[in-house]
């Protein structure tokens, strides 16, 4: 089996010597010639339903089907050690869709284990898509089961707190029910949900997996039932990511165990220095010995990653510090070569009901690939000059 970081370089690039090419392909066409009403017809139906495109068949229009699409699939599904994943426009789109999915029959009862992203937790909480949602800590989730709940959502590590749950426990304790995972904060680099029995596993692309901050994606893997059913709400809804950003996300799959092995150093590096700061009251970071009461780092996980969070005395103090960076770019996003700063519950968080909110006073670090010494002196100095 080959390592992570030659399936990084290597998955979804099959055929291109056949081709003549070197470089990924970026097919535009939004339609494609049809060879018969008959035969384009039963095209158009196959992938409509969410069956695969086949080879020699048409691709209709790229509502259904995209080739460099499929490609930074293939790349995705291989680093997750599953047998396909489903690409979307954006990360919520393909959240979106895996709530369509699970729920298309009777069964409308979600839980999701807190604390979530705050887009997928404003989601979850408004009922948009026609589902109930029961919000709860890993330890509350048996008994939050009911004979309806279609679906459990979970984010480790989380946003922003960075805390860990352990995926086979909550599986196990789901008594059947899928899981899903959102992994964008571990990447597969770090984390393969499935090996731990979830049934989907979601990323962000735009994140870690693209990794300069230039394209948007979401996508979903899993077993070839959940994908035929992903592929049909992608075709039904039209949330398919289109060829571009593809192209881009797949690039990025390329450096992503670099980037990933970089950044976490830096991040550790920083972790250790916040947390012998005096104006730091508290560091969150996996690779904390106090933030992993589990032992997950090292087996759950290959690493604590590269994010962190840490809180200040006041929530005035907090919020003054991200204008006081130089180097680093108070934005929101995270997994980007270089380094971001933000104020979740002022902004990415600023939707979630109030008893899950993050504490004020706290502030989010996504790190890039500076000097770990430049980093720290930049933040240092915002943090203290900002007192």
């Amino acid at each position: 089996m080959p390592s992570l970081d030659t399936t990084a370089v290597h998955a979804g690039r099959e055929g291109l010597t056949e081709q003549g090419v070197h470089a990924v392909p970026i097919d535009l066409s939004t339609t494609a010639p049809l060879p018969s009403v008959i035969d384009g017809g039963l095209s158009y139906e196959q992938m409509a339903t969410g069956g695969q495109h086949q080879p020699g068949q048409s691709t209709v229009y790229q509502r259904l089907w995209n080739p460099t699409v499929a490609r930074f699939e293939e790349g995705v599904a291989a680093l997750e050690g599953a047998p396909e994943a489903v690409a979307f426009a954006t990360g919520m789109a393909a959240l979106s869709a895996a709530l369509l999915a699970a729920t298309a029959g009777a069964k409308k009862h979600i839980i999701a284990v807190r604390p979530l992203y705050g887009g997928s937790d404003h989601l979850l909480a408004s009922g948009l898509l026609g589902t109930e949602t029961s919000f709860v800590r890993p330890e509350e989730l048996a008994q939050a089961l009911r004979a309806d709940t279609a679906l459990i959502v979970l984010e480790t590590p989380a946003n922003p707190s960075l805390e860990l749950v352990d995926i086979a426990a909550l599986v196990n304790a789901a008594n059947g029910v899928p899981v899903l995972v959102d992994n964008t904060f571990a990447s597969p680099i770090l984390q393969q949900p499935l090996k731990h029995g979830a049934s989907m596993v979601l990323h962000s692309a735009t994140k870690f997996l693209g990794g300069h901050g230039d394209a948007m994606g979401g996508v979903v893997a899993g077993d070839p039932d959940w994908s035929k059913r992903l592929r049909q709400v992608r075709a039904i809804t039209g949330g398919i990511l289109t060829p571009w950003p593809a192209y881009l996300l797949h690039r990025g799959l390329a450096t992503l165990p670099v980037r990933m092995r970089a950044q976490q150093e830096s991040a550790t590096k920083l972790a250790s220095a916040l947390a012998q700061h005096e104006l730091v009251t508290q560091v969150f970071y996996p690779g904390l010995p106090e933030c992993d009461p589990q032992g997950l780092i090292g087996t759950q996980m290959a690493g604590p990653g590269s994010l962190l969070a840490f809180e200040l005395a006041s929530a005035e103090h907090a919020e003054r510090v991200p204008a006081a960076v130089s180097l680093i770019t108070h934005a929101v996003s995270l997994g980007g070569v270089d380094t971001l700063i933000q104020h979740p519950a002022g902004l990415t968080h600023r939707p979630v009901a109030d008893e899950a909110k993050p504490h004020a006073n706290l502030l989010r670090l996504s790190i890039g690939l500076e000097g770990a010494e430049d980093l720290s002196a930049d933040l240092l100095q915002a943090i203290e000059s900002t007192a």
